[in-house]
């Protein structure tokens, strides 16, 4: 083996040991095209299928030195773009793709596994531990459906982007190693306006310490009351034990190690994917980022973000930013995101059952929000740089600051930003004129009334909102009944926002949204000012704020019009655009 290996290169001697095939059942069937797979969690990939003439778009230095690669490594290798999307196998490593099931929009969805997704193997880094290695948009797997397993340039950019940046913010993520693209053309519907147009096939390099997600132990599942379709596995709960003692041993060696009671050691694993889950939604939440789909089957059992397709990071804050054009009536809108994190635990909840104590189970489903409420309030308080005491207000304080952030459509990135400029209140100075200068700051990013006009439009039918309006004259009761459902009581409180609108100007709404912002940052500096109680050095305390509220408040973020022209300049062969201020955007971190 090692003389075989002398004249191989870095990318060609990567330590593959393919835990997981060795480990869970491996379809290996050769019957071709898609079928449904029972009885395994992995189908091998029989015949690679090559993109034509592939190129490099982009590395990432950081997720590449996971494998202890460098870019150079990559770029050096005249075969790199072929092994890195899937054209040529790679050394050690063993095509296969991933059985999984899911609920989708709410309803189960039975068989989807992955569709576009070709795993390669994990590699043993001797510095960074153990890696699963995926190529995306490789071609055709048994789980392709009606699909061409394709990905192209514009979606792959979005997701090599993505991952690197919620990686470089902090945020746990599954990583994108390369990018790379070809002469082979598929067509597509970018605009979902009916034309089709060619694009370019592409190809990610993921890497996670594992992709296994929520879904993956839905393909036990019996037959449902609502979709009539079950799981591939239905009643296999001899495999679902295996995958479970897989992913526990595997990724959680101190709950195998610490629980010699097989159900004890599983509930601590659910006790702990559900923290991981509400600490992950909770650091979404304070960066404004919205998923998209967060169906069950793109949830990761590790407490990754993961499968980024129509994401986005708001502009203006609005509670119900919805991201995903499919998603009409707002399923996962970014206010809803913690709600659908605890439903879709609920889901892992029946998939794992007997292997979990209902009760116990259900307790600790009830544990989520106020986990993710404290992780919520933490981040937060670090926000506004709140580090010396917590507060019973400090709740009343961030929610008034939100709900001021909607009413005047300021810029969520920005504003929090911005706040750290607000100055340590000072005695005998005055309130207006200190905080005057920020505040005029924080209202120039803010939106104008016209703008506000148009976010505030009621998205109800006309004929539906009339039929609401007409029952509140002629049947106050059940007006009263209907007007509670979260769905009219947003609506209605649209339709206030806009008479209120409709019935100012800019320089009068101006005025009022000044005198709004100074009341609220003059708050902010009294509780400021209750951070420091005289033990420790007043300027060590102005110092740690900066310093936490500049670290913890992100500058940039993916906006979506950085994302766009990254595209458009690639999609015309010029991989130079610099979507997050760096010289080499496709280069991140």
């Amino acid at each position: 083996m090692e003389s075989s290996q002398c004249g191989s290169t870095a990318l060609e001697r990567l330590p593959f040991n393919n835990t997981a095939l060795n480990k869970l059942p491996v379809d290996d069937s050769k019957e071709p095209g898609c079928r449904t797979v029972p009885a395994a969690c992995f189908s091998r990939i029989r015949a690679l299928q090559p993109l034509v003439r592939p190129t490099f778009v982009a590395q990432s230095q950081s997720a590449l030195a996971l494998l202890d690669l460098t870019v150079q490594d990559v770029l050096s290798n005249p075969l790199g773009p072929e092994y890195l999307s899937g054209s040529r196998l790679l050394p050690g490593s063993e095509p296969a793709a991933h059985c999984y099931c899911g609920h989708q929009f709410g309803l189960f969805a039975g068989q989807l596994g992955d569709g576009a997704v070709m795993y390669l193997g994990e590699v043993e880094s001797g510095t960074h531990g153990r890696w699963e290695v995926q190529v995306k948009g490789a071609g055709v797997t048994p789980y392709s459906r009606d699909g061409d397993g394709r990905k192209v340039l514009r979606s792959s950019i979005r997701e090599f982007l993505c991952s690197e940046a919620m990686a470089a913010l902090g945020i746990p993520s599954t990583r994108a190693a390369s990018l790379v693209t070809s002469d082979l053309y598929v067509s597509r519907d970018p605009l979902n306006s009916g034309r089709r147009v060619p694009e370019r096939c592409s190809v990610v390099l993921r890497l996670a310490p594992s992709f296994i997600r929520f879904g993956s132990f839905e393909i036990f599942l019996g037959r449902d009351d609502f979709s009539g379709l079950q799981g591939p596995s239905a009643g296999r709960h001899d495999i679902r034990a295996q995958l479970l003692d897989y992913v526990i041993e595997t990724f959680y060696p101190c709950i195998q190690q610490t629980h010699s009671n097989r159900k004890n050691r599983n509930m601590a694993f659910f006790r702990e994917v559900m923290m991981r889950t509400a600490k992950l939604v909770a650091q979404w939440q304070c960066v404004g980022f919205c998923h998209g789909v967060l169906n069950t089957d793109n949830m990761s059992i590790l407490g990754l973000t993961l499968d980024y397709g129509p994401f986005g990071f708001m502009d203006r804050f609005d509670p119900d930013f919805v991201c995903n054009t499919s998603d009409k009536k707002g399923r996962y809108s970014y206010q809803a995101q913690p709600s659908v994190c605890r439903w879709n635990l609920a889901r892992l909840a029946e998939a794992l059952g007997s292997e979990l104590d209902v009760a116990q189970a259900g307790a600790v489903l009830d544990e989520f929000t106020p986990t993710y409420e404290a992780f919520y309030l933490c981040i937060m308080r670090k926000k506004l740089g709140l580090v010396r005491k917590e507060e019973a207000e400090d709740r009343e304080l961030i929610s008034d600051l939100l709900r001021l952030m909607h009413d005047t459509g300021a810029d969520f990135t920005n504003t929090f930003r911005l706040l750290s400029r607000v100055p340590w209140p000072e005695e005998g100075h005055s309130e207006r004129a200190t905080v005057g200068q920020v505040v005029d700051l924080i209202l120039e990013q803010c939106a104008s009334i016209e703008e506000l006009k148009v976010a505030n439009k009621p998205t109800m039918k006309d004929r539906e909102l009339a039929m609401i309006l007409s029952m509140a004259q002629t049947n106050p009761v059940m007006f009263g009944m209907v007007a509670d459902t979260p769905g009219v009581s947003q609506q209605l409180e649209r339709m206030g926002r806009l008479k209120e609108l409709l019935e100012t100007d800019q320089d009068e709404l101006k005025r009022k949204q000044r005198d709004d912002w100074i009341r609220w940052v003059s708050r902010y500096r009294r509780r400021l000012a209750r951070e420091y109680d005289g033990t420790v050095d007043l300027s060590l305390i102005k110092k740690e704020r900066l310093s936490l509220m500049n670290s913890t408040n992100p500058r940039i973020v993916l906006r979506n019009y950085i994302a766009q022209n990254a595209i458009q300049a690639a999609e015309k062969g010029d991989f130079s655009e610099s979507p997050l201020g760096h010289p080499h955007p496709l280069k991140l971190v």
